[in-house]
């Protein structure tokens, strides 16, 4: 039996903090019930299954790309970037890769990109969940260094929030700078 491995990113649109991205090889032998795209999930669901994946899963691994490397290479390929560290760190070799969306990263082996694949895939499922989840903890731990931000609140994302204390406080080093909210305030 060919084992497949999910894989999802989680965090391009913020501000703010690296991009995560999760490779999975579910075990059919132990089904894990309630897997979703991780948006659609609430934070405590997240993490309930966050775990049970990581108990469960014949494999699993989390990778990033930093800030630095978004700005250097783009938000796209940083993604891409993140994806294949991830299924790089995999200790079982998969026998497909499914990617949820329209871009497959450069791995060495067969890969597919299934467009919103994080909600009819379960192992893609997975995957979104153990990004999320970890992009999410970054974020908190990032909070504790930055706490005028709001990081806790908004993750990153460019919300009202996040582009006042933006103005109040300036921009610092885990903020994108390719990104044209920062660009802009750098600017001026």
């Amino acid at each position: 039996m060919s084992l497949v491995c999910g894989v999802d990113e989680a965090g391009r649109g913020p501000l703010a903090g690296p991009v995560y991205a999760a490779a999975v090889i579910l075990d059919p032998d132990l089904p894990i019930s309630g897997l979703a795209d991780s948006k659609a999930l609430s934070a405590s669901r997240r993490e309930d299954l966050a775990g049970q994946i990581r108990g469960r899963a014949l494999a699993w691994a989390i990778a990033s790309a930093s800030v630095a490397e978004i700005d250097v290479i783009n938000i796209l390929q940083a993604s891409l970037l993140a994806m294949r560290r991830a299924v790089e760190q995999l200790h079982v070799a998969p026998g497909e890769v499914l990617v949820d969306g329209n871009r497959c990263p450069m791995i060495g082996y067969p890969v597919r990109a299934i467009v919103r694949g994080d909600s009819t895939v379960p192992a893609i499922s997975a995957a979104s969940i153990l990004a999320k989840t970890a992009r999410d903890a970054e974020m908190l731990r990032l909070h504790q260094i930055y706490p005028h931000y709001g990081l806790d609140r908004h993750k990153g994302y460019p919300t009202a929030a996040h582009l006042a204390a933006l103005q109040r406080h300036g921009v610092c080093e885990i903020h994108r700078r390719s990104y044209a909210p920062i660009r802009k305030l750098l600017q001026s």
